[in-house]
């Protein structure tokens, strides 16, 4: 299996529309990968809140379409990082999103942990309330965006609900770069999973500097491939029963066991 991380800048003088027939270019690069993985938001731009209403999409909207066409053309699946999405309530959600090879929408994910500290995201966006599942011919692929990583209660969930690949687009800022690693690592490990995570790089509104290393973990927590920060296309090949092999080799996850609420008078 061979997967592509498309390691997106979105700088504040282009506009979305620019962006995406630019990143479509990038995206071409990415010919011969199975999967092909872009960040966070990457298409409005993360810190661009002001801008947030006028950017959002319909689930359907041209950046999904865009995404039908990349994955159609490549023959490969193409999870498109996500997108402001605007339901027909007007809520707005941080939706990330996964096209299979034929176009077809495989999986879909609302960011449930938005972001608070020096963001609004967290006063403008709607948090999510559930994870799925999609079965791929690679696996059980799953994903979460961005501050999720710092909540390993939700990774459980995901792979309780059979998730064996987990995509993790991303707007991590450079301030807290080795937090980018630990987590993408610990999450690896602890889950045996399969950890493809594309972040974004650059500068963006209000001179905020992306982290980029976008990176792929494997479930020993062997780093397969890491992006530098500049704008690029990188690329690994994967066993895609590597989690299978972990997972039987080293069976943490079956030795797993919940510990019992102590009574009340003993907690006192």
């Amino acid at each position: 299996m061979k997967i592509a991380l498309v390691q997106v800048a979105s700088p504040p003088e282009e506009s979305p529309a620019e962006r995406r027939a630019r990143v479509g270019e990038m995206v071409a690069e990415a010919r011969g990968a199975d999967l092909v993985v872009l960040p966070e938001l990457w298409a409005a731009g993360y810190f661009a809140f002001e801008e947030y209403p006028e950017r959002a999409e319909p689930f359907d909207g041209p950046t999904l379409a865009a995404a039908r066409a990349w994955a159609r053309n490549l023959g490969a699946h193409v999870h498109l990082g996500s997108i402001i999405e605007r339901d027909e309530a007007g809520r707005l959600f941080n939706t990330a999103i996964l096209v299979a090879p034929d176009g077809t929408v495989a999986h879909t994910y609302r960011k449930i942990h938005v972001f608070g500290y020096a963001s609004r995201e967290a006063e403008l966006l709607t948090p999510g309330d559930r994870v799925e599942v999609a079965k791929t011919g690679f696996g059980g692929v799953g994903a979460t965006t961005c501050y999720d990583l710092r909540f390993p209660e939700l990774w459980r969930d995901l792979v309780e609900h059979g998730a064996e690949l987990v995509v993790v687009p991303a707007a991590w800022p450079a301030a807290r770069r080795e937090h980018w690693r630990l987590f993408t690592t610990c999450r690896a490990v602890e889950e045996q999973i399969l950890l493809i995570a594309c972040n974004a790089t650059g500068v963006q509104q209000g001179g905020v500097e992306l982290g980029g290393h976008s990176r792929v973990v494997d479930p020993w927590g062997t780093v397969l491939v890491e992006a530098g920060t500049d704008e690029c296309v990188v690329t690994c090949e994967v066993d895609p029963l590597v989690v299978n092999k972990v997972r039987a080799e080293f069976p943490v996850l079956a030795d797993r066991r919940r510990a019992v609420p102590a009574p009340a008078q003993q907690r006192k």
